[in-house]
């Protein structure tokens, strides 16, 4: 079973947001990283099947596939860590996350779904992010 991380998306309204923020980020520096400061200490379980579960305005609405993570000392001579994701944001069903700092390891039996798989199938996105802010998701 995959091992995912989930992280809080910091100045994302929404997906359309961070799929601007990526569209300029692969066009700016042709590759899609996120920048950490700690290095996950579990890589080996991360790389290839696990994604970056982000949560945005409470909830969890989206997915990008982990492909690597490549440590580095910045100028100041801190360790950080990039995580580099796949381009492609994968929508999933829209599920309640409280706040937290940094990322977390997040499991796979822990995570929802990808939209139109499981209770959402066929429903628009924005319906089911409706639903998920009522609690009735």
């Amino acid at each position: 079973m995959a091992l995912n991380l989930i992280k809080l998306c910091v100045g994302a309204d929404s997906i359309d947001d961070l799929q601007q923020w990526v569209d300029w980020r692969i066009k700016t520096y042709g590759e899609q990283v996120h920048t950490t400061r700690m290095q996950p200490k579990r890589a080996d379980e991360l790389i290839g099947e696990g994604s970056l579960y982000w949560v945005i305005k409470g909830q969890i609405l989206c997915r990008q596939r982990l492909i690597g993570i490549r440590p580095f000392t910045d100028d100041e001579g801190i360790s950080r860590c990039d995580l580099l994701l796949e381009p492609v944001i994968v929508r999933t069903e829209p599920r309640r996350r409280g706040p937290f700092q940094g990322w977390r390891y997040f499991e796979t039996k822990d995570a929802p779904p990808d939209l139109g798989t499981g209770q959402t199938k066929g429903m628009p996105p924005e319906l089911a992010t409706q639903l998920a802010e009522l609690g009735l998701l």
